[in-house]
């Protein structure tokens, strides 16, 4: 018999924190405004003996929040460690992180535990964990704590070039348990940690960027079993694209070697995007390997119950909050909720139209995930970089609503207003866009149609129904799609039915 096995994911996530300095001195962390490469560095960031790190306020600050957010428990206790190891990124030979004691731990996400968006991954199950009170499952995540970010490298054929200007940029990890069972669960998961960064402001989430970056510890068992087998970890993922490519490609690999009669190797894999590849960088590192041991330089963080409430008093309504208030208030679909908060802009921007607009809360929706989105697609324009005014937006979608003009109409004047701006009715006015209603001209227009096109009503009523969509272009044509579709439709039907006769 052959077995079916299941994927075990963990995710680990590098997320940089968006501070005005850098974590343990007093550089800017805004190393891509740099002029130069090894521009923005100082003894500190650059490892020179002596230097002496100072502890980032503003980025414990930030952390704390996340961990809250994570519904984390916050350690009042904390300390920094020396993580060894040495690569030409690290200017120390070692990276200042936390270990035993970090800032927040053993806190929960609850995400989808499948989506018809991708498909399934081997013959695996989705072998679900126990349900969270939300609807999914529930993902625990181990630990978020503080670290400092490397150097830049970049690769030439025979050497490489090294920009210090990231190194020490405040970076907070974010470990999940090995909860996750399914590709399309760990990016729900990854999907969601990055909307919540960004609701706290604490991360751009701009990956292409390379300021937030996934890792994903995956092996595969039996489905039905409770064992966890060899992992292997998949580094620098920066793009949901990468990792869900990068997963099913690591899951199909080991179920293939297992189904060889082979066995995995523990170690650390690159993605290689181009070929669609997981390719071996070293053997995979424990714990022990890196030798940690307790930062002598940095004294431990003393928290005070009363400033862990400060901090949670700044946490903002979350994304699933929103998507559960959007669902009741404004009567969306889950679907249509959650692609509305995926982004804290998108969402404040559709109640700021809601607020203004006479038309549903559906139809508001309708606009802004077709015309609006497609738009800002097609032009590369971020939604915070919107010039068209919400009460603007609604009061166009208001006058299609209201049959002031057509559908057709609308997206015209859509067009001008984010392109050049201006009023809608003074648009409409202008260019002529006010939808025909008069029923009587309507009448002798789809009268005339008839008329003029005896062969196709002859088909139409021989059984050939596809012609009316023709019939109804006809209509649009004429009146430059001014024509109520619903009145010319109504009454086509009613043409063609005593032309039957």
């Amino acid at each position: 018999m052959k077995l079916t096995y299941e994927p075990v994911i963990g995710l680990e996530i590098h997320g940089e924190l968006l501070t005005n300095s850098k974590m343990f001195c007093g550089c800017s962390a805004d190393y891509g405004s740099a002029p130069e490469p090894n521009t923005n560095i100082c003894p500190t960031c650059t490892g020179l003996p002596g230097a002496m790190p100072v502890v980032n306020k503003k980025a414990t600050e930030l952390a704390a929040l996340v961990g809250l957010a994570l519904n984390c428990s916050i350690n009042k206790h904390n300390t920094f460690a020396r993580k060894n190891y040495y690569y030409p990124d690290l200017p120390k030979g070692y990276q200042i992180s936390q270990y035993e004691l970090p800032i927040a731990e053993k806190g929960w996400l609850d995400v989808s535990p499948s989506s018809p968006a991708l498909p399934p991954v081997g013959e695996g199950s989705n072998s679900p964990l126990p349900m969270g009170e939300g609807l999914g499952v529930r993902v625990r995540v181990r630990r978020v704590h503080i670290e400092e970010d490397t150097a830049k490298l970049a690769h030439e054929k025979n050497y490489a070039l090294v920009d210090f200007n990231r190194a020490g940029v405040p970076l907070l990890e974010i470990v999940s348990e090995p909860d996750i069972r399914t590709v399309e669960a760990a990016l729900d998961y990854a999907t969601k940690v990055r909307a919540i960064l960004r609701y706290l402001g604490v991360n751009s989430g701009d990956m292409e960027k390379g300021v937030l970056r996934f890792e994903a510890n995956i092996s595969v068992r039996p489905v039905g079993s409770d064992e966890f087998r060899t992992r292997t970890e998949i580094k620098n993922l920066n793009s949901f694209r990468a990792l869900v490519r990068a997963s099913q490609y690591e899951i199909e690999r080991q179920i293939k070697l297992y189904e060889a009669g082979e066995t995995v190797i523990q170690e650390t894999l690159g993605w290689d995007d181009a070929r669609g590849v997981t390719t071996s960088q070293r053997s995979k590192e424990e714990a022990h390997d890196y030798r940690y041991f307790p930062e002598p330089d940095l004294p431990p963080l003393q928290l005070s119950d009363a400033w862990i409430e400060s901090i949670r008093s700044q946490l903002p309504e979350l994304p699933e909050a929103k998507t559960a208030r959007f669902i009741s208030d404004f009567g969306l679909t889950p679907s249509d909720a959650r692609f509305l908060t995926s982004d804290l802009a998108l969402a404040d921007y559709f109640e700021r139209v809601v607020a203004k607009s006479k038309s549903s809360a559906k139809t508001v929706h309708s606009w802004l995930a077709g015309e609006l989105m497609r738009y800002l697609n097609d032009s590369g324009t971020d939604i915070k970089d919107l010039t068209l005014d919400p009460a603007t937006f609604a009061q166009l979608i208001d006058m299609v609503t209201d049959k002031t003009i057509g559908a057709s109409a609308g997206k015209t004047v859509l067009t001008e207003l984010l392109t050049k701006g201006g009023d809608p009715a003074q648009i409409v006015k202008e260019k002529n866009l006010a939808q025909l209603t008069d029923v009587s001209a309507i009448q002798e227009l789809v009268t005339k149609i008839l008329d003029d096109n005896p062969k196709e009503v002859d088909e139409y009523n021989a059984g050939k129904e596809t012609l009316f969509q023709w019939f109804m272009g006809q209509v649009a044509r004429a009146t430059k799609g001014k024509a109520d579709p619903n009145v010319a439709k109504e009454l086509m039907v009613k043409g063609l039915e005593e032309r039957r006769k």
